[in-house]
């Protein structure tokens, strides 16, 4: 029987059998008034205790964020057990997460997805921290509750919100290596029924060259600005407004030596969020939520050549997404909540490649029931359906379960489907290089633009029957698996996940003919079939009330399932270095995929001296060796390739200093040791000294 048809028959079993068949009365948990820092609304879209929670989740305090001095939301995921940002070919950093690539990890701000997409990897040092409540991260499918894109886990910024009739803010600035500058200036205050916040961040940098014999820095200059702002309204106890903007603004030269000729330019980068919410409590059984959020993305860019002003290179990109949505939640009775909602998103994407602007539109409803059938049993059942406009209709359930052995112990787990739908550019795009002469079209395009190359004599033959692209490209699917456990006992914490997540339909490139010019014309079609499996391991151990120490380490195997039955069948061979012979390869010649390395661990140190209101951090960082491509032709990363970087390990410093309860003076260093692979890891800068001045007010 079909995994899906099993978790939502459970679902509604479990629901209707809940429904009606239990007394209905309601009492306030106590979950709800405590605070933001111990608990996270992500997971479930309810406030939850973290500890209670029966997903893996990772939270990053507010706290966690001004000890350390990191300025962007990558420097701090870099950090945490299971999460490691890479850099796509463009250099921008996504995030992996248990050894999930970028393009699957939804990000949320507040709740609300955050658009605009380098071949589907989401840049994250876009985005600072310095108005940052909290960070939580679900690992593992969330499509029950968030749909597309959300197949590998949901990382969710929570911002600060005014709570107090005395206006609290703070203002500082960080001067940094490659004369970086960081400002940072926010305030709020709640009077009466009327709360705001604003907030204000600028990021300037020279940039760096790790290769100075190369014309072109490699990365250069830029500046960026952050504005955003909030204001809340009660109109009753019952009624309350939320209201949010936020917008980015990013600019950066360019410069490349193609052919023994300069070119030099620069990309420009706006977004804009608009976020309303309006918070309605009926009874003491219902809360319900309004909420409508619009968000447009721009970039373009280009290189020319600075005298003759010919053009190498220009493209525009413009993405908007506008999504209402409803939601509520019942409270059956204590810690028996069902949450339901329903919502439409409109996208639509006018860019460089396509021939016209495209539109997606999709509706959807969710449900979930989150309830406690004993009192150390916490159950949850979700289920998600979409309807597409542009491929075929999604079911997305999941359960999981956390039992609470003692007070010490706890088990939990979980089973879910997610899903990422085909993007613009997947189906769209019609792109052909000037200088090499291959092209690549989208699916939905590839019939009509191989007629028109046809028609033109560009094509020598088909290496595929125009039947093959009548039926719509699947969207990409996973089943992820998660089983764990907790203890905690007097100072120490410690956890355990083992992880499993099987894709399949996973999109790709393939030959679809070959031009006259002999080059091939490329389309996307679905075939991978992937798996990534391993375990986390978490402990924080308090030495002593001034002295914290934590530690991480993940295992992770990430290999394609079609590879290792054609290494079984000794169908992919490999040519010895040392002996100069071809050797059939077998699974234990086989790495795993790109970019995706067996072990990665952390450990921190936190030392604070409160008489003296010192506090001093040290954070290891640590990756294996990993395979950047397949450099002997065979399809796979195997021990005989030359592509893989070296293990190494980043170690950063921070000392903070407070004076007069309200001024703080921050020093640190980031990559210590001055690590640097510049032909493989340009984004690795070296060693990155910094010092902060902060003011509360």
């Amino acid at each position: 029987m079909n995994l899906n048809k099993v978790l939502t028959s459970l679902f509604i079993g479990v629901l209707s059998a809940s429904v009606f068949g239990q007394e209905m009365f309601v009492q306030k948990d106590s979950v709800l008034i405590q605070d933001l820092d111990e608990v996270i609304v992500t997971a479930t879209r309810t406030v939850r205790q973290l500890s209670s929670v029966p997903l893996p989740v990772t939270l990053i305090s507010k706290k966690q964020l001004q000890k350390t001095g990191v300025i962007r939301l990558n420097e701090i995921l870099n950090e945490q057990t299971g999460i490691i940002t890479v850099a796509d070919e463009s250099g921008f950093s996504g995030v992996q997460i248990q050894g999930i690539a970028s393009d699957y990890v939804l990000i949320l701000m507040n709740g609300v997805p955050l658009v605009g997409r380098s071949a589907g990897n989401f840049d994250l040092s876009r985005l600072t921290v310095g108005n940052i409540k909290q960070i939580e991260v679900v690992k593992g499918p969330s499509s029950s509750l968030y749909g597309s894109e959300a197949l590998g886990g949901v990382i969710n910024i929570i911002t600060e919100k005014p709570d107090d009739e005395n206006i609290h803010g703070n203002a500082s600035y960080r001067f940094a290596s490659f004369n970086t500058h960081d400002v940072n200036i926010n305030f709020d205050q709640k009077l009466g029924k009327f709360g705001y916040s604003l907030f204000a961040n600028t990021l300037h940098s020279d940039g760096y060259d790790l290769r100075p014999e190369v014309i072109g820095q490699t990365v250069s200059p830029f500046q960026n600005y952050t504005f955003s702002g909030q204001l809340i309204y009660d109109f009753f106890d019952t009624l309350k407004l939320y209201a949010s903007g936020r917008f980015y603004q990013q600019n950066q030269e360019a410069d490349l030596l193609v052919n023994d000729q300069f070119f030099e330019g620069n990309s420009d980068i706006n977004e804009g969020n608009l976020h309303l919410r309006l918070d309605h409590a009926l009874g003491s059984k219902w809360q319900l939520q309004y909420e409508f959020y619009y968000t447009n993305y721009k970039a373009s860019e280009f290189l020319e050549n600075p005298i003759s002003k010919d053009l190498l290179s220009q493209s525009d990109f413009d993405q908007n997404l506008l999504r209402p949505e409803v939601r509520a939640t019942y409270s059956l009775k204590p810690k028996h909540n069902l949450t339901v909602g329903v919502g439409y998103n409109y996208e639509n994407l006018d860019r460089t490649f396509f021939d016209e602007k495209v539109t997606f539109d999709s509706q959807y409803a969710y449900a979930q029931y989150d309830f406690y059938p004993s009192k150390k049993l916490n159950l949850i059942l979700g289920a998600r359906f979409d309807n597409h406009s542009e491929y075929q209709s999604q079911l997305s359930p999941k359960v999981a379960i956390n039992y609470k052995l003692s007070d010490a112990i706890s088990f939990k787990g979980s089973i879910g489907y997610g899903f990422k739908a085909p993007d613009f550019r997947q189906l769209y795009f019609d792109f052909t290089n000037s200088a090499v002469g291959y092209t690549v079209l989208g699916y939905n395009v590839a019939v009509e633009k191989i007629q028109e190359l046809e028609e033109l004599g560009q094509i020598e033959r088909l290496l595929f029957e125009v039947g093959a692209l009548a039926n719509p490209l699947e969207a990409e699917s996973s089943i992820g698996y998660n089983l764990g456990a907790a203890i905690t006992e007097g100072k120490v914490k410690f956890n355990i996940n083992l992880f499993r997540n099987d894709f399949k339909n996973l999109i790709d490139t393939r030959a679809i003919a070959r031009k006259t010019n002999g080059q091939n014309v490329f389309s996307y079609t679905n075939f991978d079939e992937i798996y990534t499996t391993g375990l986390e391991l978490d402990a924080k151990f308090k030495l002593s009330d001034n002295i914290h120490l934590s530690g991480g380490y993940q295992l992770l195997y990430a290999k394609d399932k079609q590879k290792k039955v054609a290494l079984e069948r000794g169908e992919i061979f490999a040519r010895d270095p040392n002996s100069l012979q071809t050797v059939a390869l077998d699974d234990s010649d086989y790495f795993g995929l790109v970019n995706r390395s067996r072990h990665t661990a952390n450990f921190k140190i936190f030392y604070e001296v409160p008489q003296w209101d010192f506090n001093a951090n040290l954070r290891i960082n640590y990756r294996s060796k990993y395979g950047l491509f397949d450099s002997n032709g065979n399809s796979i990363i195997d021990d005989f390739d030359t592509s893989f970087v070296n293990g190494f390990a980043l170690s950063n410093i921070t000392l903070n200093k407070t004076f007069a309860d309200n001024y703080s003076l921050q020093l640190g260093a980031n990559n210590l040791f001055d690590y640097k692979d510049a032909e493989n890891i340009p984004g690795l800068a070296g060693i990155q000294l910094f010092t902060k001045i902060n003011i509360q007010f």
